[in-house]
């Protein structure tokens, strides 16, 4: 399984969390037909892919504005553990845990500010308020 945790952009606490089973590909950016769809106009349409691996992941920059970790924009990279993504030098981040990992640290739980739409549970979005 594979956790992906949406951040606050100024609290660094999840805001919302994607968990997938099965998946060998997971879509993120502003197209409706990504398994992860965030609306923000830095986001490209079709922005990060990240690949399963037999029992690695790998994260595939797809996207015009970049993905970025550690602000150092990247093409491909091998997933860690833990691992914080920035889609686009200013756009959402997204903290990536790999379950089962024994070096996985620990989760802060997950809450959903009550400004935010709810998403749809078959496929999830995020819309940023103004």
């Amino acid at each position: 399984m594979i956790t992906l945790n949406l951040l606050h952009p100024i609290e660094a606490k999840p805001i919302q969390t994607w968990k997938f089973d099965s998946e060998p590909v997971i879509r993120i950016g502003r197209s409706g037909d990504n398994d992860i769809i965030l609306y923000s106009s830095v986001v490209s349409r079709y922005h990060v892919e990240i690949h399963r691996h037999s029992l690695n992941w790998e994260i595939v920059n797809i996207g015009a504005n970049g993905t970025y970790i550690d602000e150092h924009q990247i093409d491909k990279e091998p997933l860690q553990n833990g691992m914080t993504i920035r889609l686009a030098a200013t756009g959402p981040k997204i903290q990536i845990f790999i379950d089962g990992d024994s070096s996985e640290p620990v989760k802060v739980s997950p809450t959903q500010p009550t400004n935010l739409p709810k998403a749809d549970s078959s496929r999830p979005t995020f819309r940023p308020t103004n």
